[in-house]
């Protein structure tokens, strides 16, 4: 077929543009993790905690409503917040008994959006009646969901109440510290840890499906039968990370 040679020109130049804009495309992530407002602690932690992998695998994007539970001093938070920018939302979620036991947990939220997240809203409620104003499209579970077995949290209920909060087609991500097979709520209390099997079917009961798993943030060197806070292993655990999702119906 024959292509006037102005057309031809036009499309090359709208070609060129295209592959323009795709490579200068700033890397959201990679943005919020250069951001100069970044504590030097949080940068300090960057290489055992690998967050641009991990927050690629999750997949959070601009525009998202996120979900960050128990956010601590809000090294998460804080790079959710600038990923998911001025047109998303991310709740920074501590469950009722944690503010209960550390009532400082407040501080650092209310910290992190003095700094200018403004786009953090700081969440408390029962953790196994979690729900929001509007579906969410993503949950981040960070080093907490063990947590959950030793308070005594109704675990069944908690994972039912975060399937209904997540829009369809949604993403529970779940990190945590891997335990031995076998473990029990009594053990877990002691060493903040989890087999990553009772995650698995306790999620799946629920009504997810598992996408993905992976290793990135694991270390096979842990012996896995010290409390996390000893300082021979502290912060270089062996981490299970488990990506679930809601599906379309």
């Amino acid at each position: 077929m024959w292509v006037p040679k102005f057309l031809v020109c036009v499309f090359a130049v709208l070609l060129n543009f295209t592959a323009l804009a795709a490579t200068s495309a700033p890397d959201p992530i990679a943005a919020a993790l250069a951001d100069p407002a970044r504590p030097a602690a949080d940068r300090a932690r960057d290489s055992l905690r690998k967050p641009a992998s991990l927050l690629a695998l999750a997949g959070v994007q601009a525009g998202q409503r996120v979900v960050d539970i128990g956010p601590g001093t809000g090294y998460y938070t804080r790079l959710l917040s600038h990923i998911v920018g001025p047109q998303g939302q991310v709740f920074a979620f501590n469950p009722t008994w944690l503010d209960t036991k550390f009532p400082k947990s407040r501080e650092g939220v209310s910290a992190l959006i003095a700094s200018g997240c403004t786009n953090v809203t700081a969440s408390i409620q029962p953790m196994a009646e979690i729900a929001f104003d509007a579906p969410v499209d993503l949950v981040f579970f960070a080093q907490l969901y063990h947590d959950q077995h030793w308070q005594q949290v109704d675990i069944a209920q908690m994972n039912q109440a975060i399937f209904r909060a997540l829009r369809p087609g949604g993403v529970y991500f779940i990190v945590d510290h891997r335990a031995p097979t076998g473990t029990t709520d009594a053990q877990i209390d002691k060493l903040h840890r989890i087999d990553p099997a009772v995650v698995r079917r306790e999620v799946l009961a629920a009504g997810f499906t598992l996408e993905a798993e992976s290793d990135l943030l694991g270390n096979p060197q842990d012996p896995l039968t010290s409390g996390v806070f000893d300082p021979a292993i502290r912060g270089q655990t062996d981490q299970f990370i488990l990506k679930f999702r809601k599906p379309v119906r």
